[in-house]
């Protein structure tokens, strides 16, 4: 199969009538949003989803999200409307915040792996919204890569691990957010399972308290089935290792020295993932500013570009508090690394 790339750069709609056409006709498109680029199905095609799993690798037991075009279309794939729903929709849709309520009778099992329940966003990305518009069905999208590898934040990420495999990808440059919506399920006290852009001090501002999975930070219980996207033990996974340290800034980065300079005298290429805060004492060490850590939205962005791009052996990487959205970077950290963490 021949995959064709069509920009949307200077038309956010550019191709997204061939991709509409796409979907209604089972096949699958790779479409840039605002936390990272997604592969859509038709969700309301068993088979076409089924095709989702087949081309990621991805295993059936993990369940997908459901993209909409509008707040009403939520009420047919729920079964019934849960009283947080609608001021969440009214903050955040469109926005990088899933729900996840029970589902109605139209969700095929393939898309919630078997779950009672299924999970909806509205994307903010003017060509996520088209398509969706277009296709005039709900569209099932996981990440448009490869299975346990870091999710695509640009094109050229999806054509790495999709190229041949689908035909057509929506080329609308590099994404906003940089990391996954945030999921929070609403069927009991509303609970985080994927920390993303929307933090919990932004949702604890719309609806109250909010709790937070205990997988979040720490590894998925064995046997237990995944809630949501992103749960798995190893995830977001690139070709190296990854060591996280956590701890004061300066603590963490004198072990991350010594750990780097061990590996060095193995024959070991190490690149460190650093801050504003501790760039400096990192001269003369392959390293990678990810951003500030007192605005840890900006530790997020460039994330998964910088797993799948750098070419060592190990990666070590500081960890940041897990608060705003420092909670998004340590999951999706920890999850990369498989929870290879230590404290300076």
């Amino acid at each position: 199969m021949q995959t064709q790339v069509i920009s949307t750069l200077s038309n956010p709609e550019a191709g997204t009538v061939l991709a509409a056409e796409l979907i209604r006709r089972g096949e699958l498109v790779a479409f840039p949003t605002e936390t990272v680029y997604g592969l859509g199905a038709n969700g309301l095609d068993a088979a076409a989803v089924e095709k989702i799993f087949e081309v990621k690798g991805r295993p059936s037991d993990n369940p997908l999200i459901l993209h909409l075009s509008k707040k009403s279309e939520a009420r047919a794939l729920w079964d019934g409307m849960p009283r947080a729903a609608q001021p969440l929709m009214d903050a955040f849709w469109p926005g990088p915040l899933t729900l996840v309520y029970r589902r109605s009778a139209r969700v095929p099992d393939t898309v919630t792996a078997g779950l009672a329940t299924v999970a909806l966003r509205i994307p903010q990305n003017k060509t996520a919204r088209a398509l969706i518009a277009k296709a005039g069905v709900p569209i099932a999208a996981p990440s448009a890569n490869l299975s346990g590898r870091p999710s695509p934040t640009d094109a050229a990420h999806v054509r790495a691990d999709l190229d041949g495999k689908i035909p057509l990808i929506l080329d609308g440059g590099s994404c906003r957010v940089g990391v996954e919506s945030t999921v929070l399920e609403l069927t009991a006290k509303p609970t985080i399972l994927r920390p993303g852009g929307i933090t919990r001090e932004m949702l604890e501002a719309a609806i109250g308290p909010v709790r937070t999975a205990d997988s979040v930070l720490a590894p998925m219980p064995e046997g237990e089935t995944p809630r949501s996207p992103g749960m798995q033990y190893r995830h977001y996974a690139p070709a190296c290792r990854v060591h996280v340290v956590t701890g004061a800034p300066d603590r963490a980065a004198n072990r991350i020295l010594a750990l780097a300079r061990q590996e060095e005298a193995r024959g070991n290429a190490c690149h460190i993932a650093a801050t504003e805060q501790t760039k400096g004492r990192y001269r003369g060490w392959p390293h990678t500013v990810m951003g500030d850590r007192t605005r840890p939205a900006t530790l997020c962005v460039g994330l998964f570009a910088m797993l799948r791009e750098i070419d060592a052996d190990v990666i070590f990487a500081e960890g940041v508090p897990p608060d705003d959205a420092g909670l998004a970077y340590m999951n999706r950290l920890l999850r990369a690394s498989g929870f290879s963490v230590e404290e300076a």
